[in-house]
């Protein structure tokens, strides 16, 4: 039997394609909600034949090519999409952190892809703000839930193998951002203070050295983007949504990039290397050592691929994410790089 064809177009989300998905009889498919950003995004309600069976879900969340036919090639070039379903489909009950369940993920050769994942508005699960007065407290648990991640995956031989599609992509690629930055800077570099315009043009002149240093040591399976508009509640417990940018890399990388844009400046500077120390130890608890002044050399050199991040978002103009959101990021960023000092680590090492 054929698998479904792979829906491009939110009409294409019928109840034969999701019967077909689900091997199950469909009534109806009702769009509860549908969006488009880098992927696009739909929550289907759906009402099952009395055939079906028990166990089947009131609802999904769909994810499959954006509506916007610039962002379906800015995700097909990068093959974020592909990369998200391969995950999901091949990797997910591997992961020892909570994930959307796949109900179905597929992709192909042409860059297609779609993912059938479980409704985490409808299992009650709520979404994380920088402003919410518990962010301390989740900042701490990601920083563990990343450690027994990284630890799952240290220094995996599968990377040379079965996973070897995932060690395709380490950090940085192309011209490692720095157009994107030299792009943030003609935009709005004037509504940055001057601290992110001097970063922006030493970045520029020295991004391949930078990059080099991001991509060396010892590597494991990076989440990529694990700021807080991609993480989920499930109660108290955090989850991690968008997996579309994972990748092979120091797992520092994904540390660095959630405390430095996601968590207020304030509440960083004060517990950060308290983090750190935790990050260490669920990491030592799981058979992974990382010494204290490697771990902290590696927190001040992935805190400018965050801030890289968050600048190529502000590049974009709110096509990735509102602007001010973005903003904040990189305001954020950017604090962190002289709190940090980063300028000085990058003129020393590179």
């Amino acid at each position: 039997m054929s698998a479904p064809a792979i829906p491009t177009e939110l009409a294409d989300l019928s109840a034969a394609w999701l019967g077909a998905v689900f091997g199950a009889g469909v009534e109806s498919v009702t769009v509860l909600d549908s969006h488009s950003g880098t992927t696009g995004r739909a929550r289907l309600g759906v009402a099952w034949a009395a055939s079906a069976g028990q166990g089947l879900p009131a609802s999904v969340f769909v994810k499959f090519a954006p509506f916007d036919a610039e962002q379906r090639g800015f995700v097909a070039a990068n093959q974020m999409g592909v990369r998200e379903a391969r995950l999901y489909r091949d990797i997910a009950p591997l992961l020892p952190v909570r994930v959307p369940h796949p109900w179905y993920a597929d992709f192909d050769a042409e860059g297609r892809y779609v993912m059938v994942l479980e409704d985490l508005v409808a299992a009650g699960c709520a979404f994380p703000s920088p402003r919410d007065a518990r962010v301390g407290a989740w900042a701490e648990q990601i920083v563990e839930q990343l450690a027994r991640l990284h630890a799952r995956f240290h220094e995996s031989a599968r990377f040379g193998g079965d996973l070897a599609w995932l060690a395709e992509r380490g950090t940085g690629a192309g011209d490692f951002g720095a157009g994107l930055v030299r792009l943030a800077l003609e935009r709005v570099g004037e509504r940055l203070p001057a601290a992110f315009r001097r970063f922006a043009s030493l970045y520029v002149e020295r991004a391949p050295a930078i990059a080099a240093r991001w991509n060396a040591g010892p590597a494991t399976l990076v989440h990529g983007d694990p700021h807080l508009g991609n993480l989920f509640l499930d109660d108290e417990r955090i989850g991690f949504l968008d997996w579309g940018v994972t990748a092979v890399a120091p797992g520092m990388r994904d540390v660095a990039y959630v405390l430095c844009n996601s968590v207020p400046t304030e509440l960083r500077r004060a517990n950060e290397r308290e983090w750190i120390e935790s990050y260490r130890g669920v990491l030592a608890a799981h058979g992974v050592t990382l010494a204290a002044d490697a771990a902290w050399e590696q927190y001040r050199l992935f805190a400018i691929y965050s801030w890289l991040a968050a600048t190529a978002t502000v590049a974009m103009g709110g096509k990735w994410q509102p602007e001010s959101l973005a903003f904040a990021s990189t305001e954020r960023a950017t604090e962190a790089l002289g709190d940090l000092a980063c300028e000085e680590l990058v003129r020393l090492r590179t």
